[in-house]
């Protein structure tokens, strides 16, 4: 079935004039809705048709909107009409066409028409929609910062291990004296080595993923701070990029603005990040340093071993894996980590560490594709609302409910 068209003979009009006929009881009654849009028409593509069509965003809610980008309602043009208002609203999930007035009473509107009548107009307007893509709005890109992300994953993994409270000293279970304590012994141990397995797993996920925060912090300095000469150079900035990282992090002052000072790599803190560099390329790459593998020796008389000392099931089995993974380690690369970031931001001017910050902080970050210009465009929440329709038959004088 046919539908009738929205925007024809609707126009913008002037915000005060839109209150005074919403304050004022002058729109008409009798049947209104509301239509959620979301990629039926790109909120881009609706937005510079209306731009195009009727001027810069006219409603209400544009009055209401905070000066930036932390709002419920973006944008807002609102049309008037023989049967009412339009208001079409842009939000963070998705547009809103909403109808105010006797718009289901006097025609046959629908969402699929509405569609439909922007899209057959599109076109029309397309000069003036292109020029306003390119000298009215600004072209960024989003895309997820890897410090951040990373940093939240190791923090969850860390609390997940912390949640296991894992204490060997203390939980440590003696071999069974008698064969009346076999039974007790054997259900007690397999409850804890399986708390004890998940531990040394996530510990060594750690311990693999630790060392690479500070690496993502570096290139993080790396992509904001790089001057502008070596970053316009494809092979001067690849070259930066993938060097050894404690050359990056020796030469962070030369090729990158807002140092105060040089990244001494002999400070302590540049001396204890390197020792979990290097114990985590052991892990990584299943070095077989053999002093650092060892747990036990034995004397064998031909196939016949000969210990050199007795130990339990637990040591053997939980206290070599707890030994290896490393979990009383982790805490302690944490922070090592993080005292060596925070050395590094010490050797940045402050203005310039205030920036790095926020930068530090967001997991989603954006570039102007113009300029390269980077910036937070979002903050860490999306809000969303929702409104339904108010019956226009219900009693104005409507004192409560009723009993």
């Amino acid at each position: 079935m046919k539908t009738d068209k929205i925007l024809e003979g609707s126009e913008a009009m002037a915000p005060a004039c839109i209150a005074r006929i919403i304050s004022g009881g002058l729109l008409p009654k009798g049947g209104g809705a509301i239509w959620r849009l979301e990629n039926e028409l790109k909120p881009s593509d609706l937005y510079c048709y209306l731009y195009a069509k009727y001027g810069p965003p006219n409603g209400l809610q544009n009055l209401f909107r905070s000066d930036d980008s932390d709002n419920l309602i973006h944008w807002d043009w609102t049309l008037a009409n023989e049967h009412g208002l339009v208001m079409i609203l842009g939000l963070n999930l998705r547009s809103e066409v909403h109808l105010l007035g006797e718009w289901t009473v006097k025609g046959n509107y629908s969402l699929e028409g509405f569609v439909e009548e922007v899209k057959s107009d599109l076109a029309s307007h397309g000069k003036e929609m292109s020029r306003i893509r390119k000298e009215v709005l600004e072209d960024w890109e989003m895309f997820v910062n890897p410090f951040k992300n990373l940093k939240e994953s190791i923090d969850s993994l860390k609390n997940e291990l912390d949640s296991l409270t894992l204490d060997p000293e203390q939980e440590y279970l003696p071999d069974p004296k008698s064969p009346d304590e076999f039974q007790a012994y054997n259900e007690k141990f397999a409850s804890l080595v399986a708390r004890y397995d998940r531990g040394a797993g996530l510990s060594m996920a750690l311990r693999f993923m630790v060392p690479v925060l500070a690496e993502s912090f570096i290139n993080l300095l790396i992509f904001v701070l790089c001057r502008p000469d070596i970053k316009s150079n494809a092979r001067l900035y690849d070259n930066f990029v993938r060097s050894n990282i404690d050359v990056k992090i020796q030469s962070l002052h030369i090729n990158c603005i807002g140092f105060a000072s040089e990244v001494n790599w002999s400070s302590p803190e540049c001396a204890r990040y390197n020792s979990i560099v290097n114990e985590r390329n052991d892990l990584l790459h299943g070095n077989f340093a053999v002093g650092k593998l060892k747990f036990n020796e034995v004397f064998f008389n031909g196939k016949v071993p000969v210990f050199k000392e007795y130990r339990s099931m637990w040591a053997q089995s939980v206290g070599v894996s707890i030994e290896f993974s490393g979990v009383h380690k982790v805490s302690q690369d944490i922070s090592v980590v993080e005292g060596f970031i925070e050395y590094v931001l010490s050797c940045l001017e402050p203005e310039i560490r205030e920036q790095v910050e926020i930068f530090m902080a967001k997991r989603d970050l954006g570039r102007n594709k113009a300029n390269n210009r980077l910036g937070v465009l979002f903050p860490d929440t999306v809000v969303d609302f929702g409104l339904s329709l108010v019956p226009e038959d219900k009693e104005a004088n409507d004192d409560g409910p009723a009993e």
